[in-house]
């Protein structure tokens, strides 16, 4: 454990320390960085000029067209849920719902889904559904476990359906394509509605009580006028849907020009609504600057943090420990989601990624596993970064607008069931690959000893050159004219 040098593991038990004391995450692994790079020079690590990398990383993060999306899918986030689309949605749902008991649980499911593939933020979709169906539920008698537990569990798909920010900042970190990012996450995002859905229909089978329909009088659309509320709710998340995720998929956008296209349709949409001001952008630009500083300022932080950490042999470190656990592949990868699981405790999915994700990508190259299915697979296990209680920010969301009858206790007790299927969904992927990989295009793959034989076959420079027929006699004079 020790043949690589102590610096390495007192780097990291120092990062730990700072964490757990609350510093800010930013300025901990910067300051830590820089202190240990000093330390490392001093005692023979590296010399000054290894630290000359460090303005070109920061420079190179600053530049990035990548992370322009986080910005932009930010903004649309905010605005969309001050236009008034989850609630069209939210009630044509509810209606078409209503009468089974679970309706109004269904209803939260598929508009969080909905919400997810549009605005790819959690805070947008749990404030949007949490405000319009908790006073519904309450009003009918809904268990409030089951109920505050199903919209943040419902708000945190955002995370893994397409346009997820966390998909975004994976895709950066373990360097492969948003794209493959995007299409491996489809196939999870389906598998965790069907598990919601078939908790719910449980509930409803076995207890009810606890998720009773909307009565009659509840149930006031019918026919044609319930045609046309989920048209108007769902006409404009499919075409939300298809600027920002159909561009996408079919190469007709990178993911930050659908970014800026969904943040134009987003304030289109609060323009038709009716709910468009000045005072809305404002607010929208506000959040979105804050998010992206935060995301800036902990991205430079990590840079200075990783780079020192390499040069002191901590990535050897890290891989030397993790490809002895027992298990091969399968003991990775257990190990790997039970430690960000139990971490998701103390850190938001941001500072996971930045922090814990490079250190893992040596050890997983060297196990053959491939980072776009391990990018996913720890996108799923983030979620529940937003559900731990009591620190979970989509608990918080919740506790934020829910009104006073609604206890803590119920909200953070409620989050257990639905953090259980989350884990189940991690089991599954691991035990299915193909969850993951079923929805990514087959590349062509060249045939190495193909491509050999064609180089070999190539005439080399300077060796026997092949003859050229180069007739260089004088051309005959054209004929006069009028001839």
């Amino acid at each position: 454990m020790l043949d690589y040098g102590l610096l390495a593991p007192t780097m990291f038990g120092g990062l730990i320390l700072f964490l757990l004391f609350g510093f800010p995450v930013a300025f901990s692994l910067a300051a830590l960085g820089l202190a240990f790079g000093f330390v490392a020079i001093e005692v023979g690590y590296f010399g000054l000029a290894f630290l000359q990398a460090l303005p070109a990383r920061v420079f190179g993060i600053m530049s990035n067209d990548l992370l322009l999306a986080i910005p932009f899918f930010t903004f649309m986030g905010v605005v969309l849920e001050k236009s008034g689309l989850a609630e069209d949605l939210m009630e044509g749902f509810g209606q078409l719902f209503g009468s089974v008991p679970g309706g109004l649980a269904y209803a939260v499911i598929y508009v969080g889904a909905i919400l997810g593939a549009i605005t790819g933020t959690v805070a947008a979709s749990v404030i949007a559904i949490g405000m319009i169906s908790i006073p519904i539920m309450l009003k009918y008698g809904y268990d409030m476990r089951i109920g505050t537990g199903v919209i943040a569990a419902s708000g945190t798909i955002t995370q893994v359906i397409p346009p997820s920010l966390v998909l975004i900042v994976l895709a950066f970190q373990l360097g492969v394509p948003v794209g493959d990012m995007y299409w491996g996450a489809v196939g999870p995002s389906l598998a965790q509605v069907a598990l919601f859905t078939l908790f719910i229909l449980g509930v409803s089978i076995f207890a009810p009580k606890k998720v009773p329909p909307l009565p009659p009088e509840a149930r006031t659309l019918r026919g044609a006028a319930l045609a046309k509320k989920l048209a108007w709710g769902m006409v404009p998340s499919l075409v939300l849907i298809f600027l920002v995720l159909g561009t996408i998929f079919m190469g007709l956008a990178t993911p930050t020009e659908a970014g800026a296209m969904g943040s134009v349709g987003s304030v289109l949409l609060a323009l038709a609504h009716g709910r468009y001001s000045n005072r809305m952008v404002w607010d929208a630009s506000d959040q979105t600057m804050r998010i992206t500083a935060m995301v800036i300022f902990i991205l430079v932080g990590a840079t200075v943090f990783s780079l020192v950490f390499q040069g002191v042999n901590g990535g050897k470190w890290i891989e030397h420990m993790l490809s002895h656990i027992p298990g091969g592949r399968i003991g990775f990868l257990i190990f790997v989601n039970v430690f960000i699981f139990f971490i998701a405790f103390f850190l938001d999915f941001f500072e996971i990624v930045f922090i814990v994700v490079p250190l893992l990508i040596p050890t997983a190259l060297a196990l053959d596993i491939d980072l776009v299915w391990l990018g996913v697979l720890l996108c799923v296990n983030m979620q529940t970064a937003f559900m731990h209680p009591p620190f979970g920010f989509a608990l918080f969301y919740l506790r934020g607008i829910a009104p006073p009858e609604v206890k803590s206790r119920d909200i953070y007790l409620g989050s257990i069931p639905w953090i259980g299927l989350q884990l189940i969904l991690v089991a599954l992927i691991i035990a299915f690959p193909g969850i993951v990989d079923g929805f990514i295009s087959e590349e062509v793959l060249l045939d190495d000893a193909a491509v050999s034989q064609q180089l070999d076959a190539l005439p080399m420079p300077g060796l026997e050159p092949p003859a050229l027929d180069l007739d260089l006699s004088p051309s005959p004079a054209p004929a006069p004219a009028g001839d």
